[in-house]
């Protein structure tokens, strides 16, 4: 209704969690299409870098804290549409699942005016019964959402994609750094979708073409395994790295082990190595879209948004990660440079032979004329 009232112009939409990795493609989507952004994020200072996707006034920045209920009021006073990207993926300090992801959807959507609209992105795998307190919290966190807005609309992306991810960029990161590549879960299946294509589906959830009251599975065009997802980064970064596979009782106590690491360190280990007992359990369950939501047309393709394959986005940011960087492409130079200054360029020894091109007739010489002495 709001959509079909006024222009997106006339329109606020806020957004938290809009600093993290999907919540710059989510604001670019939305300032393309010429809504007015604000967004809410605990470190206001932190998302400079999103003011430039939009024109100047388009995008703004507040400051608000899932743990103070009366900012999150403040942030979504004046909004007509209210997005949800806060997750995380390890607890740390007093950012933890229950708060974060368990109570801040419910938070959020009770906070919202009665006529905005809400759209949460949840994940994957997101199971009340679950055994990870990662999915059970995001499992949590949408039974608390539709219980206060049963309309809002649910978005569950596999692992996201695109310049500067967790995921693609993780792995090569460990091949630089690392003789052998341990690998948990190697036989778990993801179906990696792009963040642009996930931002599109919040945009038109914005828009008013998505119906809500419904859980959208999004995933891209392949289903891999996570050791095939592995050697194509291997085989992308030209690096020769041998994969070995971990039991789980191994992974297990590697996670363990790494996760009690990073926490005594305070969070000083390298992230790229870090790997808690918590994402093991999450690697033991496939993360792709079900039959279910296939059927039903709960998926990009059923919003009408055509996924995006990795192999046309991903090579263009894993170059950084070649010996050489993007210089390390093999190119096959010519032996000798076209002699375009010599005197008479099409002498004998000279590259510049025009009448022997294959491209378009150029010159007298090309026409069939006779050469010049």
């Amino acid at each position: 209704m709001i959509g079909a009232l006024r222009t997106p112009a006339q329109q606020l939409v806020t957004v938290f969690g809009g600093s993290g990795f999907l919540g710059r493609y989510v604001v670019r989507a939305l300032t393309r299409r010429g809504y007015r952004v604000l967004v809410a994020v605990r470190q206001p200072e932190l998302a400079g870098h999103l003011q430039p996707l939009g024109t100047v006034g388009q995008v703004h920045v507040v400051q608000a804290n899932l743990r103070y209920p009366e900012s999150v009021a403040h942030a979504v006073a004046k909004a007509d549409h209210v997005i949800n990207l806060v997750g995380i993926l390890q607890e740390s300090g007093r950012q933890s699942f229950g708060r974060l992801q368990a109570e801040g959807p419910r938070l959020i959507a009770e906070a919202a005016a009665r006529d905005a609209s809400v759209i949460h992105v949840s994940a994957i795998g997101a199971d009340a019964g679950s055994e990870s307190l990662y999915a059970h919290s995001k499992a949590e966190g949408e039974a608390g959402l539709f219980a206060a807005r049963p309309d809002a609309t649910v978005f569950r992306p596999s692992v996201l994609f695109g310049p500067g991810d967790g995921f693609f960029s993780r792995f090569a990161g460990l091949a630089r750094s690392l003789p052998v590549m341990p690998l948990a879960g190697a036989d778990t299946r993801f179906q990696p979708v792009y963040a642009g294509d996930v931002a599109e589906a919040v945009a038109r959830a914005v828009d008013g073409t998505v119906p809500g009251g419904r859980v959208y599975e999004l995933g891209g065009p392949e289903i891999r395994t996570l050791r095939e997802l592995v050697e194509y980064v291997l085989a992308t970064t030209e690096r020769h790295r041998p994969i070995l596979p971990l039991p789980w009782s191994v992974a297990r106590i590697q996670g363990t082990v790494l996760g009690a690491i990073d926490r005594f360190s305070l969070g000083l280990m390298p992230k790229d190595f870090v790997i808690t007992r918590d994402q093991v359990t999450l690697l033991e369950r496939d993360n792709v879209v079900s039959e279910e939501a296939r059927r039903e047309g709960r998926t990009l393709e059923g919003l009408g948004i055509t996924p995006t394959a990795a192999e046309a986005i991903v090579p263009s940011y894993l170059v950084r990660f070649r010996k050489s960087g993007q210089f390390d492409l093999r190119r096959a130079a010519p032996s000798e440079a076209p002699d375009d200054l010599a005197p008479r360029s099409g002498a004998e020894g000279s590259n510049f032979q025009p009448d022997r091109a294959s491209g378009p007739a150029v010159g007298q010489q090309a026409s069939g004329g006779p050469r010049q002495p």
